[in-house]
């Protein structure tokens, strides 16, 4: 069964540092492409960075300079360390897999897989 599992997440006080990540089974994310979404409460999920297969990534602006995306395909994981939180991060937090192949540059905009999400709460 081929699933994502995001783990990381959590109550942080405005200007702290969290890493998720992003942990597939049942399929080689090395030929995937991964995205990180969010969804805060009243608001539409926005797509907040993706890394493509070849190494390509894709920040939101709002989260440009403060965050990290970076993937290790011998875990089978890739990861989204984010600094200098504020309160407006505060989300469920969502990763998603869509497949490329064994390259490709390309950060879609359209997913096959997506997990379950995981809560980011940034307040002091």
């Amino acid at each position: 069964q081929l699933q994502v599992v995001e783990s990381g997440g959590g109550l942080v006080q405005p200007g702290g540092s969290l890493r998720l990540s992003c942990a597939a089974s049942g399929f080689t994310l090395a030929y995937y492409a991964i995205g990180w979404f969010r969804q805060a409460p009243g608001k539409e999920r926005e797509r907040v960075s993706c890394i493509s297969v070849d190494g390509t990534t894709y920040y939101t602006d709002s989260v440009k300079g403060r965050s990290t995306i970076s993937r290790d395909n011998a875990k089978n994981t890739v990861y989204l360390q984010m600094n200098s939180l504020k309160p407006e991060d505060t989300a469920v937090y969502y990763c998603a897999a869509d497949f490329l192949g064994p390259s490709g540059s390309s950060c879609p905009l359209e997913y096959d897989w997506w997990g379950q999400g995981t809560q980011v709460t940034v307040s002091s």
